[in-house]
């Protein structure tokens, strides 16, 4: 582990390290190892004062209207949607719909999208439940739902299986394909070139994109999807509160609105009974924007190009690959693998989520809510469960859907720990859920050295005495009670 200070590709990112040093600060102050970038990027100090100096000198109303601090807030909220745009390469094919998150941006193509009978929608077993709930309204109005199936041990698109869903079935209705850039569980990277295949096919394509461009640039005039979900605060850490939808104007033009509010009509009349929707982006911009906020997507935009998503990407994948190797070396001392990873064991087509689970010297599954306590004790912060992206662990443990529906219909307050705690009681050795450790802008070697520390002390435990230790938080080290 040693030497990972020494890779040629870490030292070519060392201004990373003087940007902890001025800007992330926080964390070597308060003793943070900060592993959860794809749950939450971090926002440097710089961003805050820039955002709070902005505030301090603008008088800025509700955009709603024409006067002088209204007409403020609508030049800088335009300003923001000119800014991201140009960040992704979008031109003036696209729009940009700001949203409450990259939920609500998805959930806007989900209500609005033409499903009818004889339509269809594919999804694929890797996807985040936000893009999954997109199939209640798929069936609500009798289109036909598939999901395209991942490969086994790397999680990766079963890419021949997804071409023959894409050509089935004639083009005679509304299709949409929707997958992620980058999956949320395993980090592995799905080709780009799909929605180029889709499209061809005549789908229209939905990519989430929210885990891949904390680290990796989309340029949308080269992959050019229809719909595109982000979210600004995985990207830089703040504002929270605002996502946004990228979306290609002729695709937005062809989506149908389920009601209208305040801010997305030219024209609503009561006695009247009738409304005319505002044209554009404007017809699908909520109520009141976080106006106060979406100023600050400028300057995260801005802060994010001065550092470089290049320099970024090369550090995440540099640390990435010396802790999927360190975790592959753990190994009990009867031999047996401390670690099960889940996806790729390399850093071919991959992002730095790294997701496994811990096992004992006899392969029994440690169970992952412990360790995320022990680690929390330890400073070291890490994401556990199924990180709302359900298919792709069912298909990491090989869970059937059997299995699954069985365990909802014996218990009908069925949540996810419970699901845990019912696989731990049968001894299968699956799990529903893992471990997720994740790099971003400010991870250093020292966060994975500590990592994988702290992984060192579970060796030769077991699941009993794993409930009966806590950590010293000086050494890290495992202690037991009353020693």
């Amino acid at each position: 582990m040693t030497s990972i200070a020494q890779d040629p590709e870490y030292l070519a990112t060392a201004s990373l390290d003087r940007l902890r040093e001025t800007e992330y600060a926080r964390l070597d102050l308060g003793g943070d190892a900060y592993l959860d970038y794809t749950g939450a990027g971090l926002y440097a100090e710089s961003q805050l004062r820039e955002h709070q100096a902005l505030l301090a000198t603008h008088v800025l109303g509700n955009p709603h209207s024409v006067s002088r601090a209204s007409s403020a807030t609508t030049s800088l909220v335009e300003g923001a949607r000119r800014a991201v745009l140009d960040f992704f390469g979008a031109g003036d094919e696209y729009t940009a719909v700001f949203t409450a998150n990259a939920t609500g941006a998805i959930k806007l193509v989900a209500e609005s999208f033409p499903f009818e009978p004889g339509g269809r929608l594919l999804l694929t077993t890797d996807n985040h439940n936000s893009i999954n709930g997109i199939r209640e309204f798929a069936l609500g109005r009798g289109a036909d739902v598939q999901y395209a199936p991942l490969t086994r041990p790397d999680l990766r698109l079963d890419r021949a299986s997804l071409l023959a869903q894409l050509d089935a079935g004639p083009a005679t209705h509304p299709r949409l394909f929707a997958f992620p850039a980058q999956s949320n569980f395993s980090g592995v990277r799905h080709p780009l070139d799909l929605v180029g295949e889709a499209r061809r096919r005549g789908w229209s394509v939905l990519l989430d994109a929210a885990a891949f461009v904390p680290t990796h640039g989309l340029n949308l005039r080269d992959t050019r999807p229809d719909f595109v979900s982000v979210s600004f605060y995985k990207m830089f850490g703040y504002p929270t509160g605002v996502g946004c939808l990228l979306a290609r104007r002729d695709a937005l033009a062809a989506l149908h609105r389920p009601w209208f509010s305040g801010g997305t009509v030219n024209f609503a009349t009561v006695l009247g009974r009738h409304h005319i929707l505002s044209p554009g982006e404007a017809g699908f911009e909520d109520g009141t924007l976080n106006f106060l906020d979406i100023p600050a997507v400028t300057i995260g935009l801005r802060y994010l190009q001065r550092v470089g998503q290049d320099v970024i990407r090369r550090r995440v994948m540099c640390l990435t690959g010396h802790l999927i190797a360190a975790l592959l070396e753990l190994r009990h001392d009867n031999g047996r693998p401390l670690v099960r990873l889940y996806g790729p064991a390399s850093t071919e087509m991959r992002g730095g989520s790294v997701t496994m689970n811990c096992y004992d010297p006899e392969g029994r599954l440690l169970d992952y809510r412990r360790i995320e306590e022990l680690a929390s004790a330890c400073g070291i912060s890490l994401r556990t469960g199924c990180f709302c992206n359900p298919g792709a662990g069912e298909a990491a443990e090989g869970l059937t859907a059997d299995e699954m529906r069985a365990a909802a219909s014996e218990h009908a307050e069925m949540t996810l720990p419970r699901f845990v705690q019912v696989m731990l009681e049968q001894g299968t050795g699956k799990s529903a859920g893992a471990m997720r450790v994740s790099l971003g802008i400010a991870s250093n070697a020292a966060d994975v050295q500590r990592l994988v520390g702290f992984l060192g002390t579970l060796l030769d435990q077991t699941r009993l005495t794993l409930g009966d230790v806590t950590f010293d938080i000086e050494s890290c080290r495992i202690i037991r009670d009353g020693a």
